[in-house]
């Protein structure tokens, strides 16, 4: 491909001005930013400079004229409103100023975490990712039906007054209560009894349910649910995660040797509240069968290796909290709903130390289902494995697991590690240790379009297709060499009117495509193949995917690595390091379909291989080619002495595929 008329000089030195939004971003310890340009003005400029801004307008304009035509009673195809979220239509909708957004909110989410952390503030931590999600999954009015739009009358619940235990718990309960009122004693068992075979049960797929019209009806039941209360009762729980509190508790009820039902070990104290009996177990060696305590609410270890057994939330039990103090701790369990999971309920889990052990199957380990579910782990080397929508899995409500320090291992195969499904915030957050990141390995590609496994995994948000938008999936990760692998449709991507988000703060971080191994550890005898992975949008969703820092590896095969299609957005920003790019049989940064591709790398020597890299692909085949405006690509190398596998010079710019398609490397900063 030829160069075009426009120096290399000429615009990497304006959009040199577009990586300082990137490279000024705040670090862990601290609440400064840089003042920079608006980015989305200078790609805009960039755009006029090669007489392509009238077509990236117009294709802004017909994106979000399909999300009119999509919204409320209104849809085309198989695109509907239903279960839209406010935030993640303006970011489809303002797809250049999303990319900045994408930023702040990262940034934000993880210093409102560490920060708190780090002073040993977990209520603080818990209550910033609570009210984050709150507000990032509220429901886009106008893409309701007017008669659908929930108007809940409230329950008089009492003035907050968590300053004790007891008052925390009743009050969550009372509030949870509210949460569920719009709809009736019927439709809650329905939501119950029917949410897990729909979801997860039935359906070992990543992009549609087994059962569309079941799936409908329960997403219409979950938009009912008074979305207010709901989170008023986790904010509540928050006492619960205060040593404080709960020590106070422990030196103001007596220190008997109790026995219950359930429970084997010392147990100094029983108190009862509304939700059912809040329990404190004394040092040593106890077992906690959960599912045999139906009435009790609260359990709080207070030190011994321990083993807790199942543990899921019920119409008897909404309510469930588990806060273990001290010990190498083993939670087992094989129900769906436990550590940290919440079918129709609440649940919270925290371990205060030890290196600690969570097996289960399917919604587990801060995960929900129209609820919310949180597993807080502050210390120790831990293991966490599961099979289906764990470690921060959310369809309707919000799921989070918090993990603040250790070399931890996560393993699952299917929907888990921070994915965010309809009306559904999921979160996992690890603050620092060299940490491992496994998904997939299990579950036949349902795609069927090449060879590998399904993975729907690691900082997804995905909308079952046919059924409901989606909702926003977040993986952080603070610092440490941290080793990611993914199966198909994995890593910072988003499906189906939704968003998903993955940053690593620090480290020399390997994402190397495909998973090694079977799920069971067995050798692989599936060809590894990585499609759809590593910041990538498809189908009206975005994907962004940040690295602040180290010398980092990004590996897929194709539609990876900053990859766009069908009006969507996918990003990659990595701020510093020698960075190696790859995909194997698509283009590192390609965008396809009417959509948008990033891939900015600020400093260092970096490495590109690929097909078609930085390529805006010339026609459309999903939308009117003289409506849909174009494909839009930019890849800017910003520093450092580059090398390509194609037909790119560094210190250079290309025109790639089509107009819209911009690469541009500047081998050494150069006066602004």
């Amino acid at each position: 491909m030829a160069p075009s008329n426009i120096s290399a000089v000429q615009v990497a030195r304006r959009l040199a001005c577009f990586a300082l939004t990137y490279m000024c971003v705040i670090a862990a310890s601290s609440s400064a930013r840089c003042q920079a340009p608006d980015p989305a003005n200078l790609i805009r400029r960039v755009l006029a400079e090669r007489n392509v801004r009238r077509q990236y307008d117009l294709y802004q304009s017909y994106s979000s004229d399909r999300y009119d035509h999509s919204a409320g009673d209104k849809s085309f195809s198989d695109k509907t409103g239903n279960c839209r979220l406010k935030w993640v239509d303006y970011l489809l909708r303002h797809q250049l100023e999303s990319i900045a957004e994408a930023d702040r909110f990262t940034a934000g989410l993880h210093q409102g975490l560490a920060m708190p952390f780090a002073a040993s503030d977990i209520a603080a931590a818990w209550g910033h990712a609570l009210h984050v999600a709150e507000k990032r999954t509220e429901i886009d009015p106008a893409a309701m039906p007017a008669d659908q739009q929930p108007v809940p009358a409230r329950l008089q619940v009492p003035a907050s007054t968590e300053s004790t235990l007891l008052a925390a718990v009743n009050r969550a309960f009372l509030e949870f209560q509210q949460a569920l009122q719009p709809l009736s004693v019927a439709e809650r068992q329905e939501l119950r009894d029917q949410l897990y075979r729909v979801t997860t049960g039935d359906s070992p797929y990543g992009y549609h349910l087994s059962d569309t019209t079941v799936g409908r009806h329960l997403c219409d039941l979950m938009e009912r649910i008074d979305h207010r209360s709901l989170f008023d009762a986790a904010h509540a729980l928050r006492a619960a995660t205060d040593r404080q509190v709960i020590q106070r508790h422990i030196n103001t009820t007596g220190r008997e040797t109790l026995t219950l039902p359930g429970a084997s070990g010392q147990i100094q104290s029983i108190v009862n509240s509304e939700a059912g009996r809040i329990v404190v177990g004394a040092d040593g060696v106890n077992e906690y069968h959960l599912d045999e305590m139906t009435d009790v609410a609260v359990i709080i270890d207070t030190g011994g290796d321990d083993i807790y057994r199942e543990g899921t939330t019920t119409a008897i039990r909404p309510l469930l909290v588990i806060v273990d103090f001290a010990g190498d701790d083993l939670y087992q369990g094989e129900k769906p709903g436990i550590q940290g999971g919440a079918i129709v309920g609440l649940s919270l889990l925290v371990d205060f130390s030890g290196n600690d052990r969570y097996q289960a199957i399917d919604i587990a380990q801060g995960s929900s289902l129209a609820g919310i579910g949180t597993l807080i782990d502050l210390a120790g080397n831990d293991s966490y494995l599961g099979d289906r929508r764990v470690q921060g899995s959310a369809f309707g409500g919000a799921a989070m697991l918090l993990d603040a320090q250790g070399n931890d291992d996560y393993r699952a195969a299917l929907l888990s590690q921070a994915v965010g499904g309809p009306l559904g915030f999921g979160l996992l957050e690890d603050i620092s240790g060299n940490d491992h990141y496994y998904a997939g390995g299990k579950y036949a590609n349902s795609y069927g379009d090449s060879p590998g496994f399904d993975g729907w995994s690691q900082g997804m948000g995905i909308g079952p297709r046919g059924t409901a938008n989606g909702g926003i999936g977040v993986l952080l990760d603070g610092t440490g060499d941290d080793l990611y692998e993914c199966d198909y449709f994995s890593h910072a991507g988003g499906y189906w009117f939704a968003a998903g988000f993955v940053r690593d703060f620090g480290g020399n971080d390997r994402r190397i495509g495909a998973t090694r191994t079977n799920f069971d550890g067995s050798p692989r005898e599936v060809s590894r193949f990585l499609r759809w992975g590593v910041g990538f949008g498809c189908h009206f969703a975005s994907g962004f995917l940040f690295d602040d820092e180290g010398d980092d590896i990004y590996q897929g095969d194709h539609a990876s690595v900053a990859y766009s299609w069908d009006i969507g957005v996918g990003a990659i920003i990595d701020t510093q390091g020698n960075d190696l790019y790859q995909a194997t049989s698509s283009g590192v940064a390609e965008s396809n379909n009417a959509a948008v591709a990033l891939l900015l790398d600020g400093a260092g020597n970096d490495t590109y291989l690929g097909n078609n890299i930085g390529a805006a692909g010339a026609k459309i085949e999903y939308h009117p080619q003289d409506l849909a405006g174009g494909n839009f690509t930019f890849l800017l190398d910003l520093g450092g002495t580059d090398t390509y596998n194609d037909s790119v010079q560094n210190d250079y710019q290309q025109e790639r595929g089509w107009s819209g398609g911009f690469l541009i490397d500047q081998e050494a900063d150069q006066e602004q």
